[in-house]
């Protein structure tokens, strides 16, 4: 804008100057081809000034038509892809909002335009399976795979996130999508507790218990994974370890496999339990007696009593006999009665069970608070169905169906 105005100031100053230069004009003669050009100075002025105030205009439209093209072309070229990115984002709105019908459309259909396939492919991924939509989560993943398999090196993120959608599926096939996955990726499962976990999880559901026990070892190490989860793990794969080793070889095998682990591992009531439940389960009643009682002796936690009451143990006399010294010091000690009852059930001594349910529940016009629970009442009416009690029974179930409610 200032070279304008100069060059405007220039032709208005040449037009003033015009006068004296019509008095004394003076001549420049040029010379090309043959031809002379003869012309005053005033003329060469003038259109010298002229050409460049023409040539000056002639480039501020072509420079201004160049930026209008430009910003046109622009526009339309990207059009698509602005449309593709606001539905994403709306997919990603209808998402949070749990409008997942919506937002797995809505992913499908930005994941090309915005150029954010494999974000996209992920999500509607996990939208359909929200909607279990098994056969739509698969596509999706087909599709994410062909984006995952032009990188150099894949998302990890993604992967486990792909992983997880499959076994929430809960079939055989897409088990196995799991597995291979997981097996591609197998050199990272020690630097990430999240491919640990499914590693595990995904052992636990093939039934290979012997490859998940072998991963506790470094799930107990990670901080990011709960000890709970830790345990019900411990619970699942040390069970099903002692349970092929009784099943396949034989009970002395089994015993073996439990004195090999360390005291560390034998001590953690999930493992203990487990090898417990099988050792009942097989009826191998000395060595789990030798084994309960010297913990039932001292004073052991209410968790411990509890799970206790769940072991299906036929013989349980020694056991009770120990309950019952408990029960001479303080015979109004709720854990104690409840794990009295329970015991005398699973030896089938009615009488027995019956008094201490019964104890047990009278705690409650005593104490005004209920000391029992849902196990106990059911414990109680089956004792006195056998016994023949059929009524007291059914007061028992009405009771059990208010603490329900």
């Amino acid at each position: 804008m200032i070279r304008f105005i100069v060059i405007i100031a220039l032709f208005f100053a040449v037009l003033a100057l015009s006068p004296i230069l019509l008095d004394e004009p003076g001549y420049i003669i040029i010379s090309m081809n043959n031809n002379v050009y003869e012309l005053t100075v005033y003329a060469a002025f003038f259109w010298i000034l002229a050409t460049l105030v023409i040539l000056f205009f002639s480039y501020k439209i072509v420079r201004g038509g160049f930026k209008i093209s430009f910003k046109a072309w622009h526009t339309v070229a990207f059009a698509s892809r602005r449309r593709g990115i606001a539905n994403f984002n709306k997919g990603l709105a209808a998402y949070m909002l749990e409008d997942y019908q919506g937002a797995e459309q809505l992913f499908a259909k930005s994941a090309e335009p915005a150029k954010r396939q494999q974000s996209a492919y992920l999500l509607a991924a996990s939208a359909s399976a929200k909607q279990q939509l098994d056969a739509n989560t698969n596509h999706y993943l087909d599709l994410l795979a062909q984006e995952t398999a032009k990188l150099k090196e894949p998302d990890l993120a993604s992967v486990i996130v792909k992983v997880k959608l499959l076994m929430n599926q809960q079939r055989g096939e897409a088990y196995e999508k799991s597995r291979l996955l997981i097996d591609e990726n197998h050199k990272q499962i020690g630097h990430d507790a999240r491919l640990l976990a499914l590693e595990i999880d995904l052992c636990l559901v093939e039934k290979r218990f012997d490859v998940a026990v072998d991963y506790l070892n470094s799930a107990r190490k990670e901080k990011t994974i709960s000890d709970e989860t830790v345990q019900a793990w411990e619970a699942k794969a040390y069970y099903g370890a002692f349970n092929d080793i009784i099943r396949q070889q034989d009970q002395a095998n089994l015993q073996r496999y439990w004195k090999a682990l360390k005291s560390k591992i034998k001590q953690r009531e999930a493992v203990l339990f487990a090898y417990c439940h099988v050792l009942a389960e097989q009826s191998i009643t000395e060595p789990l007696t030798k084994l309960i009682t010297p913990i039932l002796k001292k004073q052991p936690n209410a968790n411990f009593l509890k799970q206790l009451r769940s072991l299906p143990i036929k013989q349980s006399e020694p056991l009770i006999a120990i309950v019952q010294k408990h029960l001479h010091s303080d015979n109004q000690n709720a854990q104690w009665l409840s794990c009295l009852g329970h015991l005398a059930v699973m030896s089938e001594q009615w009488s027995m069970a019956e008094r201490a349910f019964g104890s047990l529940v009278k705690l409650e016009a005593n104490l005004q608070e209920k000391q029992y629970d849902k196990e106990d009442l059911q414990a109680l009416a089956k004792a006195l169905t056998e016994e023949g009690q059929h009524q007291a029974a059914n007061e028992v179930w009405l009771k059990l169906n208010d603490l329900s409610a």
